[in-house]
């Protein structure tokens, strides 16, 4: 990927007005339409920058996606700072769901003066069971969903949006669904892997930006004992915003509460 072109390359646009930029950065699977309940009340108060991570189906340069350059989430932080650098961005409140969340992280203890606030939607630092770390999966459950994604795509994309988005919201499961399905299974595998066998429960006493951990009241992928562990290692000041909806994507179905959650913090 050319980095000098970064902002086209991404998909990278800026919509709304106000004195605060935030950026939203979608997560495993998605893009920048996971937002799009959110965007109407939120361009009334903010500037809002979009963009599509290399892997999404959305972006017509998923080509530039190198399993092996994306096997940690180190160059996905890069990418995101050199992004910003490009549009000329200085500081910034950055909402990160699921992998974002983490990659916000990382980029944050890289570059501090750039981050405002790190909001953490659904975000986990691992996700493997532990004897001392309950991550929400065995490593068993994990081998079995590779098989799945890599044996028979089409179907384990379904079965995965509708355990991972609130089934009570059959339009929101669908979109889900699609995306994965652009994104496809070449790319799927790899980044599955890379994602749910991460660790970086080490960085996170490294983080100084104050966060916010949104969680949601009962979340497939990250059981509510991560956001207390985040919380609690966290370095700088946290706090964490419990939502009352289930499934990984409360921007989805649950958006007037996450809008709600949103406002407060940052007005506070």
């Amino acid at each position: 990927m050319v980095i000098l072109d970064l902002l086209r390359n991404m998909n990278g646009r800026i919509i709304g007005s106000g004195k605060e930029t935030i950026i939203l950065a979608h997560g495993y699977g998605g893009d920048q339409s996971i937002w799009d309940k959110i965007l109407p009340k939120l361009c009334e108060s903010y500037k809002i920058v979009l963009f599509d991570w290399c892997f999404s189906g959305a972006n017509l340069l998923k080509h530039h996606f190198d399993a092996e350059k994306y096997s940690s989430y180190e160059p996905f932080a890069d990418d995101l700072i050199a992004l910003v650098d490009e549009m000329k961005l200085e500081s910034f409140i950055f909402v990160g769901h699921s992998m974002s969340g983490i990659i916000g992280c990382i980029a944050s203890i890289k570059r501090p003066t750039l981050f405002k606030r790190l909001i953490l939607v659904s975000s986990s630092p691992r996700f493997i069971n532990m004897e001392d770390y309950e991550g929400g999966f065995d490593i068993a459950e994990m081998e079995e969903m590779f098989r799945n994604i890599e044996e028979k795509y089409d179907v384990w994309s379904t079965n995965f949006a509708s355990i991972a988005v609130d089934p009570s919201d059959p339009p929101s499961v669908d979109k889900f669904d699609k995306c994965l399905k652009r994104m496809g299974v070449e790319i799927a595998l790899p980044l599955a892997k890379s994602v749910f066998l991460s660790d970086y429960r080490h960085i996170l006493d490294k983080v100084i930006t104050p966060c916010t951990i949104i969680q949601t009241k009962v979340d497939f992928a990250v059981p509510n004992s991560v956001p207390t562990f985040m919380h609690n290692t966290i370095k700088g000041e946290s706090t964490v915003e419990i939502i009352n909806t289930n499934g990984h994507f409360p921007q989805l179905t649950a958006h007037q509460e996450f809008l709600n959650v949103i406002h407060r913090v940052l007005i506070s």
